[in-house]
């Protein structure tokens, strides 16, 4: 009687599950990444320079990346550079005003820079979008 069927010799096949979370190439990409929060967010200390180091790193790395998480925080950061930038050139004839105007824009705008660099950094460790 050929009606029997032999189970063992069937390979199993398991059900289908969802597909991973989407994670980084490797654990160097998340220390790029750490590293490029702190860039941003010690930038002042350097007037800017570090900034626009980070800066050209978050452009190179974007064209390189697949997850979307990391994408999304290199467009973070890119966008809060140069919004900064922007406020900061439209805030510039403050000083010819008189020192205290200029002085207060640019502690604002400092101050909005320094809150977005902690806030997208605190996201990222968490492994949450900006």
């Amino acid at each position: 009687m050929s009606d029997i069927v032999d189970v063992e010799a069937q390979p199993v096949r398991e059900p289908a599950s969802a597909p991973a979370p989407a994670v980084a190439r490797n654990e160097n990409d998340r220390t790029v990444m750490h590293v490029l929060y702190g860039l941003h967010t010690v930038a002042w200390a350097s007037a800017g320079m570090l900034a626009v180091i980070a800066l050209i790193v978050n452009y190179i790395k974007r064209g390189e990346e697949i997850d979307p998480l990391y994408n999304a925080h290199h467009n973070y950061m890119i966008r809060t550079f140069w919004w900064t930038i922007f406020w900061l050139v439209l805030c510039s004839p403050l000083w010819l005003l008189f020192v205290l105007p200029g002085m207060a824009a640019y502690a604002v705008i400092g101050l909005w820079y320094l809150y977005r660099c902690i806030k997208g950094w605190m996201r990222f460790n968490d492994n949450r979008l900006p």
